[in-house]
Order: C-alpha cells, then structure tokens, then sequence
C-alpha cells in the first residue's frame, strides 16, 4: 500500500527524480521524516500515514518539485550539531560557514572569556555555535532584515539567550555598538557576484536576494565593513570573514589596506579559502 511509511517514501522519490532533483533518496527520506515529526534516521514506524499526513506529504513534495528549498520545507536546519528555525527570508545554514566556526573556535579556544559581535546574523547560526562551545561568550548579533529577525530570535533564545539582538544596518553602525569593544567580530556577508546572481540554482533564488548579492565584483560589503567596525574591536581583536571561491586574495588585500596584522585565510574541507581573518 503506497499510505505505508516506506511505500510513500519511494513514491516521493520517483516523483523528485521526475522533477530532475538530485539527491532523491536523502530528500524523500527528509520530507517523510518531517511529516511523521521523526528525528533524522530514526526507523519508520509500521502503521500507515494518516489521511492528513498524506496530504501534507503531498504538498511538501509537490512544493519541493516546484524548487522550493528543502530546508525551508523542513523549517529547521541543522549546523555544527545544532538545530535553527529556518524558513522564507533568511539565509540556509550552509557547511561552509563551519570553516569560520572553527576559524574562531582555534583563535579562542585557552580563553576564559570572548566579547562577539556578529554582523549579518541570519539565522543567528555564527553566534549560536560558538556560544555553545566557547566559554564566556557575550556581545551582541546586528541583522537588518525583518524576516530574517524572527528567526534570529527563535534560534539566539534556544542557544545564546545571553546575546543581545540588534535591528539594524551594518552599513550605518549603532553608535553604542562602535564603542564597545570585542574580541571577535564575525561576518558572512553578501558575497555573489553580478555574474552569480544571473546563474543562481532556483532553490537559491528563493533565498533573500539582500543576503546574496555583494556588488558587480562580491566584494562591496568587504571595502565598507572592514574600515568601519574596527574601532569596535579591542587591541589584538580579530575581524573575521567568510568569502566566496576565489575571493581570497581580494579580502586579504581589503583588510592589509587597512591596516589589519596577521591577515591570513583557512581553507574548507575541499581545499578552498573560505575564510578571511585579520587582527587589529
């Protein structure tokens, strides 16, 4: 019977390889387990779906086939062990920005205390991780989106209620955030080029084009940020940077300009510089 758990996992995936996803199998499997409110890779129960968890089986899926992003079907994400609320009008938590996690987790790691701020917050994903695993961690989150903001919230008061969250523009710093002074102070910018914004994957045009688009060259929020905040960061603070491929060598010289020591980038899992990182 196609109402059983594993009946209408594989019809789901019949119906995404007919749509020309990728992934079909880990993507179905997902889709069913966010009906049945399963914890990822729990077995399937044996009873058949109700007549309302088909129906809602079937609108995820169709939902999915018409490229709406998986991680907004679900409405929680996972990053570096912990789960966000995520949905339309904020960014995906992606593998990528785990580099500048750790990045940061390296350069804190014997410290009794860290004073964080995180500009561009999101989802909050930056700050949530490294409250968790850093001792000590104050400061405060600046995002400017209002849709990105109920999430930011949601995900702050589950795994940093201790950081302050901040409406506002990273472009038009808050005067009281200038003068404080931090030890960290991580971005992940908008950093896609003209050129990628004309070539985006429909599952990532549906994501806010604000938390995307960084210039004709991706390197606009970079040339504005990077002399901006550094009188908020204390004598020997880092700025931190996740960039795009490629964007590197740009960041690097952006932060060297202005007179940032120590200016380096670690690379991801794959070999590519994915963060940037300067000292004041």
């Amino acid at each position: 019977m196609v109402n059983t758990p594993r009946a209408a996992m594989q019809a789901v995936q019949q119906k995404l390889a007919e749509a020309g996803l990728d992934s079909v199998q880990f993507e179905s499997r997902i889709l069913l387990e966010t009906v049945l409110e399963l914890p990822y890779g729990a077995p399937l129960p044996q009873q058949p779906l109700t007549e309302a968890q088909q129906q809602r089986l079937a609108e995820l899926t169709a939902r999915r086939c018409a490229h709406e992003p998986l991680q907004y079907l679900c409405g929680t994400w996972e990053f570096f062990g912990l789960e966000f609320q995520v949905g339309e009008g904020v960014l995906i938590p992606r593998q990528d920005t785990e580099t500048l996690v750790e990045a940061v987790l390296e350069l804190r790691k014997n410290e009794p205390s860290t004073c964080l701020l995180d500009l561009c917050s999101g989802s909050g994903c930056i700050p949530s991780a490294l409250s968790v695993h850093l001792s000590g961690v104050t400061g405060a989150v600046l995002e400017l989106s209002p849709e990105a903001m109920g999430y930011l919230r949601q995900n702050l008061k589950r795994h940093a209620p201790q950081l302050e969250c901040i409406a506002g523009d990273v472009l038009h710093p808050p005067a009281e955030l200038l003068h404080r002074q931090f030890h960290i102070i991580t971005c992940n910018p908008p950093y896609l080029t003209a050129a990628d914004m004309e070539q985006l994957q429909p599952e990532v045009a549906r994501e806010p084009e604000t938390a995307l688009f960084g210039g004709t060259d991706g390197l606009d929020f970079y040339r504005k940020l990077t002399p901006l905040w550094k009188p908020a960061l204390r004598p020997a603070g880092w700025l931190v940077y996740e960039v795009g491929a490629g964007q590197a060598p740009d960041v690097e010289a952006i932060l060297q300009e202005n007179g940032y020591a120590q200016v380096h980038t670690v690379p991801d899992l794959t070999g590519i510089g994915r963060v940037v990182l300067g000292q004041r």
